[in-house]
């Protein structure tokens, strides 16, 4: 990788991206941006490349926590800080990894000298580097809950405490949170995404003037990374400056009374939480003002920070995708507008953007990028007038499938074979919509694992309740003080004790093990054969599927999605974060053909091998949603019990959801869970409100629901 980064003026496109950064330079208050988009559109190239406009910063000189000469931290532990020195230093900007440890994100405390000397050695911790800097998250998304939890902590009190059994560490932590995020990979928690400021959503230019511009730039730039940086030298000193008179000018902008009842009305029409919209709202529309060379904000101040401000704050379904009724706004905005008399002349330089020049100062919107993984960087880039996510196109309605769902004249009469071949069993039949979703119960895999932090399934994990103490593996992050001292004690006149402290090995050290619940791989193997064609019944199969796709949200699975018609099954959705992706590949989702169930559950097994291998930690829960008819090929239901009883015996926790309907039922769900060593539930059990009960260790022996009525 260069060591001269990317010109942040040099990047193409990006308008809202850039301007979102730039506002945040002139005022850090406004609370940060969360940037949307798909890979390869140079997120994280022009994040780093706002650290170089970035003022220098005054600090206490010899200070690990970057206290301000002017008002030194009072209880910063490198403190006190009367008679200390003062220097100026860049802007730094901290990449907190997703794979982070907390201690490596808050800093550690030497456990063993707080014990045996009562001394608080402590080693500073990301969060501590950041202080009146940037803290930079590449996929946020991913981030691991605990340390979501440890972000917003010190975003809400704008310090970091570190504390080990009564032994505790406090200093400052202020920082600009960026973050960067691939929807397709999953959403952020409600809270986290609430922290940031503004949110933008980019995509790659799909113009090929834009895109070939894009790709020049990057190849110049890796050919010369330092001669290509000194031709936009000019540009970015300009830039540079403009953001300095913009932060000089923010004190002096006037933010009226009508403006404010402009905001206001804004946020009560998009019926966004709390009062943190509002505030943020007028920041940005501040800031917007003093980026235009004003001191008076204006409705249009007004709209573009609603633009950014509120799309991820307004209520939304957990599927829908974050954006702003435009029309809406605009119809807000007239109606509590500003009586003409009070309104200045235009500006004569143009919009917000500081006129047809943009945020670049005097120069049209530039693009390429720095970085390691696309044409540009690390991202390739979107073009100026980008749709966001309100102006993506939806999906078009889907025509319904024919509402007869015949059953067979005489089940009983029909092969093995021919079970299946009924009338319901139609040629592909256009996608039906999802009924409505409810709250299921909780499924769980059975025993105790050892996965990423979640909601769903027993583990071992770095919070929960203590239920004993171990040796230490690696680094100790949770001490176990009872279990240390009672280590240490019978070894105290050995080791020579005199005085009243307690003489500490690293051997005595204990960690605490703690029990809260972990996130699972829900691998959802679905029917769309055309046995369960009819209109209601999809539609009602769709509404179980999209519950529990909610119900994966909620508890932070993974989840992946493999369906089966026809002649064959498709894995349509590999596992992934984005229950968004799994919702709309399941909307999508045609009827129709066969039903080779088998070719379903060995489709399933190969997926489970692969993903043993990527992440052995996360467990996987199987959930099968079919009538349990097989068709297709010869002995379709040995083959099928054949599959089933291969996952079975792998320790596979499954949950079979049985969608047969009709007067006449052949059970054969019950039998394939009964191969699975499963559970079988009927859609009417699946809810949470449910009269029946549902066990929730989908694999417990004896509680299979495999009630068969004879054929």
């Amino acid at each position: 990788m260069a060591s001269v980064p990317y010109p942040f003026t040099a990047v193409v496109g990006m308008s809202d991206m850039r301007l979102s950064l730039l506002l945040n330079a002139i005022s850090p208050a406004i609370g940060g941006v969360l940037v949307r988009g798909e890979k390869g559109t140079a997120k994280s190239t022009i994040v780093r490349g706002l650290t170089a406009l970035m003022p220098d910063v005054p600090v206490v000189t010899g200070c690990r926590f970057s206290c301000d000469p002017a008002a030194p931290d009072p209880a910063c532990p490198d403190g006190p800080h009367e008679a200390a020195g003062a220097e100026d230093r860049p802007a730094r900007m901290v990449e907190l990894p997703v794979g982070a440890s907390e201690d490596r994100l808050v800093g550690a405390l030497d456990i063993e000298r707080a014990l045996s000397e009562g001394v608080k050695a402590f080693e500073p911790g990301l969060l501590a580097d950041a202080h009146r800097g940037i803290l930079y998250v590449d996929e946020v998304n991913l981030l691991h809950d605990h340390l979501v939890d440890l972000l917003l902590d010190a975003a809400a009190m704008g310090a970091s405490y570190v504390e080990r059994e009564g032994v505790s560490v406090r200093h400052a932590a202020r920082f600009l949170l960026v973050g960067t995020m691939n929807p397709e990979e999953g959403e952020l928690r409600p809270q986290l995404l609430d922290r940031f400021g503004l949110t933008v959503e980019v995509a790659a230019s799909r113009e090929p003037d834009q895109r070939v511009e894009v790709v020049r730039r990057r190849l110049a730039y890796d050919a010369d990374a330092e001669g290509f940086a000194a031709r936009w030298a000019v540009e970015e000193g300009e830039l540079r400056e403009r953001i300095a008179a913009a932060r000089a000018l923010l004190p002096d902008v006037v933010l009226g009374d009508a403006v404010l009842r402009q905001i206001a009305a804004v946020c009560a029409a998009f019926e966004v939480d709390g009062m943190r919209a509002d505030i943020v709202m007028a920041r940005t529309a501040c800031a917007l003002s003093a980026w235009a060379g004003r001191t008076d904000v204006r409705e249009e101040d007004v709209r573009q920070a609603a633009l950014l401000a509120l799309p991820h704050r307004r209520r939304r379904n957990p599927f829908d995708a974050p954006g702003l009724d435009e029309d809406k706004l605009d119809q807000t905005l007239e109606e509590f507008a500003a009586d003409e008399d009070d309104d200045p002349e235009p500006d004569p330089d143009g919009g917000p953007d500081g006129g047809p020049d943009g945020p670049g100062g005097g120069q049209p919107p530039q693009d390429g990028d720095g970085g390691t993984d696309g044409p540009q960087g690390e991202d390739a880039q979107a073009p100026h007038d980008q749709p966001q996510a309100h102006d993506q196109p939806q999906l078009p309605e889907q025509q319904q499938a024919p509402e007869a769902d015949p059953a067979p004249a005489d089940p009983k009469a029909q092969s093995e074979g021919d079970r299946d071949n009924t009338p319901g069993e139609v040629g592909e039949t256009a996608a039906v919509g999802a009924g409505e979703p409810f709250r299921t119960r909780r499924l769980d895999v059975p025993g105790l694992g050892e996965g990423a932090d979640g909601r769903r399934s027993r583990a071992r994990t770095a919070h929960g309740r203590t239920t004993g103490a171990r040796r230490p593996q690696g680094t100790l992050t949770k001490l176990h003080l009872a279990a240390t001292v009672q280590a240490a004690a019978p070894h105290q006149v050995a080791r020579g004790r005199r005085g009243p402290g307690l003489v500490v090995r690293r051997d005595d050290l204990r960690e605490a093990v703690r029990e809260g619940r972990e996130g699972n791989l829900v691998l959802f193997v679905v029917d769309a054969s055309g046995s369960m064609a009819a209109r209601k019944r999809m539609s009602a199969v769709k509404g179980a599927v999209l519950s529990l796709l909610l119900d994966a949200y909620q508890r932070r699975d993974k989840i992946g999605m493999i369906t089966f018609r026809g002649a064959d099954a498709e894995l349509a959705l590999p596992p992934t974060s984005s229950v968004e992706a799994g919702a709309a590949r399941l909307e999508s989702l045609p009827t129709g053909g066969r039903t080779p169930l088998s070719a379903g559950l060995l489709k399933a097994h190969e997926v489970l091998r692969v993903e043993r291998l990527r992440d052995a930690s996360r467990r996987p829960l199987l959930v099968v949603v079919t009538d349990g008819r097989a068709t297709g090929g010869p002995e379709p239901l040995v083959r099928t019990s054949r599959a089933a009883r291969l996952l079975g015996a792998e320790g596979v926790a499954s949950v079979v959801v049985d969608c047969e309907a009709g007067p006449v039922r052949l059970g054969l769900a019950g039998e394939l869970a009964r191969d699975l060593q499963g559970t079988a539930v009927t859609l009417d059990e699946l809810r949470a409100d449910s009269v029946s009960a549902l066990v929730r260790d989908v694999r417990g022996q004896g509680n299979h629901h495999t009630t068969r009525k004879a054929a």
